[in-house]
């Protein structure tokens, strides 16, 4: 009887917009989070974010530090709105309301955000 090779396992792919109005904060914490493994789409500013929901459904949206205040405010609705199921991580924050579902200071590093969307991705964080 011959033995059977294993099968690879195979996970959903997570999808990440992650959004700045900064290009270079943009660029720099995107390849970051890449060489972590996540796949992500980038939004330069809220129009961008708005358009990337209304093309496709993310796991988890980002909103960075360099987005306006009234930005990070408002588009966790426009997200939750979108896609009901999708997570948000908002840097900078200073307040949390409702529809964000996580929070990390702007002055933390990539490794702190990135254990951050770990703890969001789990699958258990999706109840």
């Amino acid at each position: 009887m011959a033995a059977t090779a294993p099968q690879p396992t195979t996970k959903p792919e997570i999808k990440i917009l992650y959004s700045e109005s900064d290009d270079t904060v943009l660029s720099s914490q995107t390849a970051q989070i890449r060489k972590a493994g996540y796949q992500v789409a980038t939004a330069l500013n809220r129009a961008q974010v708005q358009d990337a929901l209304q093309k496709g459904a993310f796991d988890l949206v980002i909103l960075g530090s360099t987005l306006s205040k009234d930005d990070r405010h408002h588009l966790p609705y426009m997200v939750k709105k979108a896609h009901p199921g999708t997570r948000v991580l908002v840097m900078h924050a200073g307040t949390h309301h409702h529809e964000v579902d996580a929070t990390v200071d702007s002055g933390m590093s990539m490794l702190r955000v990135l254990e951050k969307i770990a703890i969001l991705l789990q699958p258990a964080a999706a109840n």
